[in-house]
């Protein structure tokens, strides 16, 4: 494939000319299909984390935390303020009949963290598993980048529907989620190279708001990072059943 066949158009999403038919694109060696092939990869980034209601699930229960033991000055009642928060959250998703895979992961980590805090008495506490869970997330980024298997694309590809035909098949795209996993590395590793020293340190207030600051800004940038980075990338490709598992059964 010529590198003006993956070049990625300065354009807007119907390229420079549309001959207004529908479904009909008249762009220079195929450069339109693959554009959009591309920025439809990049784009499932935030499906992966849950769309914006996700992060929001993530972050607002540290808030309501600090903010409760701010005014309480009691662990027992910021915990379970926390906790009741995110299980109104799962339960308005199922009212909703919307899938509770953030929801419930939220309110799993809070429950951990609440239960930690109550049990040693220390307010900081409570965001203990969540560094602890950053750190361990950073290393599984890294390890899978080293190992030629990055999470990046072993997130994305099921969505985008090409599998892991990037890892053998499309080496310019195992090139791209191999970048985009790294930065993915270096903008999440910040969060606990910030808050770990104030956790230590017992810095409660400044530990709490920072974490609520640096819950959903590193996302969105690690989010923009990897749209970049899979827009320039040749675009994905669609793995193909068997034909064993392509006919229906009788």
């Amino acid at each position: 494939m010529s590198n003006e066949a993956i070049s990625v158009s300065a354009h807007g999403p119907n390229g420079p000319q549309d001959d207004g038919q529908p479904g009909v694109y008249e762009q220079p060696d195929g450069q339109q299909p693959e554009r959009d092939a591309s920025k439809e990869a990049a784009e499932t980034v935030l499906k992966a984390f849950g769309g914006v209601r996700g992060m929001v699930d993530m972050t607002l229960p540290g808030l309501v935390y600090i903010v409760a033991f701010n005014i309480t000055h009691k662990v027992p009642v910021a915990a379970w303020s926390a906790l009741a928060l995110c299980v109104v959250f799962v339960v308005v998703r199922l009212a909703r009949r919307e899938t509770i895979q953030h929801a419930f992961s939220g309110v799993f980590g809070v429950a951990i963290g609440a239960w930690i805090s109550m049990k040693t008495g220390k307010a900081e506490d409570f965001y203990l598993p969540g560094l602890l869970w950053n750190v361990g997330y950073c290393l599984a980024l890294a390890v899978s980048a080293l190992v030629r298997w990055p999470m990046i694309g072993l997130m994305l590809g099921p969505i985008t529907g090409e599998m892991f035909t990037w890892r053998k098949q499309n080496p310019g795209r195992l090139a791209a989620y191999t970048r985009a996993t790294w930065a993915w590395v270096l903008i999440m590793g910040l969060k606990p190279v910030i808050l770990f020293p104030l956790w230590a340190s017992g810095q409660i207030n400044l530990l709490g708001w920072l974490k609520v600051a640096l819950g959903i800004p590193p996302l969105l940038l690690a989010m923009y990072v990897t749209w970049r980075i899979l827009l320039t990338a040749p675009p994905p490709i669609k793995a193909e059943l068997d034909e064993d598992e392509e006919a229906p059964e009788k």
